[in-house]
């Protein structure tokens, strides 16, 4: 395959396209990547890094749940992460996960991983090391049609919920003082979206995996931010950066077949932000040097329109 594409890239192209596995990865990545660059990159301006990772755990233990159950393993994942992140919010206080609440949680969610791991590896009737290994790193290339339409049409819910609250949650982000003062509920706000990266986290941890879905909500976020000062921008970019990313990944991974997915996509993620930081560190220098490109932090959110 890796011949094929150095030596005819257009009918390398085309002929990866005609193979109905990597529609279907195209499709729930595309949808998937979008979610998690969006979710993402209030992820990152929230300074909610580590609930991210904590949620990661959370998926890897409530799929081995679902499994050990029985249950098709998106089950566990989706009520897992959704109902650990409202209770992450809710237990907080003014709507915000803090690290206490976040390490407890983690704490005890590695331990019942533990436990669900080793009752699924010993069960007579269900005992399966390989999916052990598809819950830690994913296997978007084996993922069915049916599963990507349903995984497609999750992430666009998502999205939906998200944009629905996106222009007071940036407010609250950016503000949470003076947001709460112009009555926008950041009580609410707060567990809402965590709800939702809980279900960004499901969704993710389909493409890559548990242990390495927090790369693909993170890099292309961060990389936004360095980019452009402007939220909305930074917004709309962190999910054309986490797509590239996914495309990207699926492209490698399918023409060079010793890489696994999960790392190609989330290596581009990886190098998407090393060029952002980059970018933004010679753009300080030349600022410093008094050259043309002074302008705010990148990380330092303007334009906000309070809400009302």
């Amino acid at each position: 395959m890796s011949a094929l594409l150095a030596a005819d890239p257009v009918t390398g192209f085309a002929s990866m396209l005609s193979q109905p596995f990597v529609r279907h990865a195209l499709l729930a990545g595309t949808a998937i990547s979008a979610l998690s660059g969006l979710v993402g990159y209030f992820v990152v301006l929230r300074g909610q890094v580590f609930a991210g990772d904590a949620l990661s755990h959370v998926a890897y233990a409530g799929a081995l749940a679902a499994l050990a159950a029985g249950l098709d393993l998106r089950f566990g994942l989706f009520a897992a992460t959704i109902g650990v992140g409202l209770l992450l919010g809710l237990l907080g206080g003014r709507g915000v996960a803090d690290d206490v609440v976040i390490g407890t949680t983690f704490a005890w969610v590695l331990g019942l991983g533990v436990l669900f791991l080793t009752l699924y590896t010993t069960s007579s009737s269900t005992g399966n090391g390989a999916a052990n290994v598809t819950v830690l790193f994913g296997s978007i290339f084996a993922i069915t049609g049916a599963a990507a339409a349903t995984a497609a049409w999750i992430a666009a819910g998502l999205i939906g919920a998200l944009l629905l609250i996106a222009r007071p949650l940036l407010f609250a982000s950016v503000d949470p003082g003076v947001a709460a003062a112009r009555g926008v509920p950041t009580r609410l706000l707060g567990p809402l979206f965590l709800a939702i990266l809980g279900g960004a986290v499901a969704e993710a941890s389909q493409a890559v995996g548990a242990l390495l879905l927090f790369g693909l909500l993170a890099a292309p976020a961060a990389a936004a931010q360095r980019l452009t000062a402007d939220p909305w921008r930074a917004l709309s970019l962190a999910g054309v950066l986490a797509v590239l990313a996914m495309w990207a990944g699926l492209g490698l991974a399918y023409a060079v077949p010793a890489l696994p997915a999960s790392f190609t996509i989330v290596g581009c993620a990886a190098v998407e932000f090393a060029a952002a930081a980059g970018y933004r560190a010679l753009r300080g220098s030349a600022a410093k040097a008094g050259q043309p490109g002074g302008q705010p932090a990148a990380d330092e959110p303007r334009g906000v329109v309070a809400a009302p």
